[in-house]
């Protein structure tokens, strides 16, 4: 379909991704001239009742929703019989991609990706929609840092309890969560069990579970532990490592229970302040049964009727001929063995009662309401003596940590600390309102609430940088791992005309205003030699109200006859399939793409191709295979 326009506006361009119900193309708007990503639905699937559901479902999904980490929805229509989305295009690759190249993220980065996703995930959850796909293949690493979370193609709304045919195995293998496994609905924790995966493959480089099947992959998320992060991320935070292990565990309940609330304890980790991150509450495994105890514990055989292991026994039964004097001396004696044994059995049975009737293990505590966890322990002969704090998640009256551990072993009438939550602490949020963020972060973080920038605006009011709102307001109550919504001033400056403006010119304008190029400058091919090189276009008109450091998206007009041009010869890999080439100069003021073709797998390794620009000069070309970097060389064009 690539170069077909859809619905008279969305001229495809470049397929840039393949789905297992769509292809996603590149595609240019033709009324706004902005890249834009087109998601269309496979032809063999426009009759598919279950597939058609699925893709309206991500419509659906996606224009609930709009949020600075998730790839926004900006169309949705049919073109004869095809059924298309039309997303935000984002120009940058996978975080699978990513960790691909790296092997594995440094700890730092790999909790702010994760935060980021759980900022995307929070807005979703709080329109009612699961995603139960999150996988690195659908995290999106833009080329200036940003991280979009996208596909919410297999989503479903938290309150929905149907499952259609399929949904109790979709997502990904290696990244669904226990109860997706095995064929339960999903909900909020399904998808913070699968960033918790993430965060395991960003800090490891390698996914916890594996296996040659895909059946085999989800036992193991049903029951088989992740190999400790340690053993091939020995540079990673223990406070990180925690984290990433409580939104993995097997049983929901056991898991944070909200994206902020996960995202408030990284933030915890990152910025040490260990000693207010919550414990894991997990389930005291289980012991193997021993059947057929014998003496000392130990298991016996059970005996086989009519055999035995001793020989024959044979009875002297003649009688012993004792004289007086012998019978004194045997009197003396056995009435020396009796006290020998009488004192033996004394202290071994005080020996007895010190080990084992006047001993017991600790049980374990963290979990149960203060009231079940003291008599358990007066029930065992331990005396409870109870702690109480402030926790920001746990409700009242849990136990969360105890000492002595599990199953160490105290005498009857010793105490046994139990630490118990008095549930969050209340307080009133301040007034942040015309704080710069840094004063705002400092105000708020001895309370244990963070801070999270929603957007920049155009104010003419408030001066750059400078809060102009916030979310809760001033004086509600609030409790440690609250996480406060702010919009910050941008500033405002208008968008000069730069229409007739050369493409240097305009940069330069922009820059006397604190305004930026944006990195997608498009052409239009004209004949008139006269408007080469010159801004056809621009987005924003001239005159809007922008933020300050804004961007702006120009189109230029060429004359295919009046560019620049220099021959380079390529090193293509070795391949079985076609290979796909971009080439992008650079001449530091951004880069644009200069070549693009393909290659089948019989072409020549080295063939020439022929680099354009507007003007003449000094370049440096970078060349992709297949949307993967592969090297970089120095050009002249002429």
């Amino acid at each position: 379909m690539s170069e077909k326009i859809l619905a008279d506006r969305y001229r495809l361009v470049e397929q840039i991704g393949v789905g297992g119900m769509a292809i996603v193309y590149r595609a240019i708007d033709q009324r706004t001239g902005h890249n834009v990503a087109v998601k269309v639905l496979r032809p063999e699937f426009n009759q598919d009742a279950e597939f058609v559901s699925r893709f309206q479902r991500e419509a659906e999904a996606a224009s609930k929703m709009t949020h600075h980490n998730i790839v926004n929805l900006l169309d949705v229509g049919m073109d004869g019989e095809n059924r298309y989305l039309v997303m935000e295009y984002v120009q940058g690759k996978t975080l699978k991609e990513l960790i691909k190249e790296k092997g594995r993220l440094s700890p730092q980065v790999a909790a702010q990706i994760t935060i980021r996703i759980l900022s995307a995930l929070q807005h979703a959850h709080q329109n009612g929609i699961i995603h139960r796909d999150i996988k690195p293949q659908n995290i999106l690493v833009h080329a200036d840092g940003h991280i979009k979370v996208a596909d919410f193609g297999i989503a479903r709304m938290a309150n929905s309890s149907t499952l259609t045919r399929g949904d109790s195995v979709m997502g990904s293998v290696h990244y669904f969560s226990p109860e997706q496994a095995s064929g339960q609905a999903a909900d909020v924790t399904s998808d913070l069990y699968s960033v918790g995966v993430v965060l395991y493959e960003m800090l490891t480089g390698r996914v916890p579970f594996d296996g040659d099947s895909p059946v085999a992959v989800a036992m193991q998320h049903l029951h088989a532990r992740p190999v400790n992060i340690e053993n091939f991320a020995p540079d990673s935070p223990a406070a990180i490592n925690h984290v990433c292990l409580m939104a993995m565990e097997k049983k929901p309940q056991y898991r944070y229970q909200s994206a902020r609330e996960m995202a408030a304890e990284l933030r915890m980790a990152l910025e040490g302040r260990i000693d207010k991150m919550q414990p894991r509450l997990v389930e005291k495994p289980m012991m193997a049964p021993v059947q057929n105890p014998g003496p000392g514990g130990m298991p016996v055989k059970p005996a086989v009727q009519g055999k035995t292991e001793l020989g024959p026994v044979h009875y002297n039964t003649a009688r012993r001929r004792v004289t007086k004097k012998n019978q004194g001396w045997w009197i003396l004696l056995s009435l020396l063995m009796t006290a020998a044994v009488c004192y033996g059995l004394y202290v071994g049975g005080m020996a007895i009662y010190e080990n084992v009737v006047n001993t017991t293990p600790v049980p374990d505590f963290v979990g149960m309401e203060v009231t079940v966890a003291q008599r358990t322990a007066q029930r065992v002969g331990l005396n409870p003596e109870i702690v109480e704090i402030n926790h920001p998640t746990i409700s009242d009256g849990t136990v969360i940590l105890q000492a002595p551990e599990v199953d160490t072993t105290l005498r009857k009438g010793d105490s046994v600390v139990l630490t118990v939550s008095k549930g969050p602490s209340s307080q009133q949020l301040p007034s942040i309102v015309g704080m710069s963020t840094q004063n705002a972060i400092n105000t708020l973080q001895p309370m244990g609430v963070t801070l999270m920038v929603l957007e920049r605006v155009v104010s003419s009011e408030v001066q750059a940088d400078l809060i102009i709102s916030q979310e809760p307001a001033e004086g509600t109550q609030c409790k440690a791992g609250d996480i406060v919504q702010v919009k910050v001033s941008g500033g405002m400056t208008y968008v000069p005309e730069l229409q007739g403006y050369s493409l240097s010119a305009a940069q330069e304008r922009l820059a006397s205003l604190g305004l930026s190029l944006g990195s997608n400058v498009s052409y239009v091919d004209t004949t008139d030699a006269a408007l080469h090189n010159t801004v056809a276009t621009q987005t924003p008109a001239a005159e809007t109200a922008v933020i300050q450091g804004g961007q702006v998206t120009l189109t230029v007009y060429r004359v295919p006859e009046l560019l620049s041009s220099a021959k380079v010869i390529l090193d293509l890999p070795q391949t079985d399939g076609l290979t796909s080439v971009r080439i992008t100069l650079n001449a530091g003021n951004g880069e644009i793409t200069a070549y693009q073709g393909e290659f089948p797998a019989n072409a020549s390794r080295h063939p020439e191709v022929e680099l354009k620009a507007q003007e003449s000069g000094d370049y440096t070309y970078r060349v992709y295979f297949n949307d993967k970097f592969a090297y970089q060389h120095q050009v002249t064009l002429k």
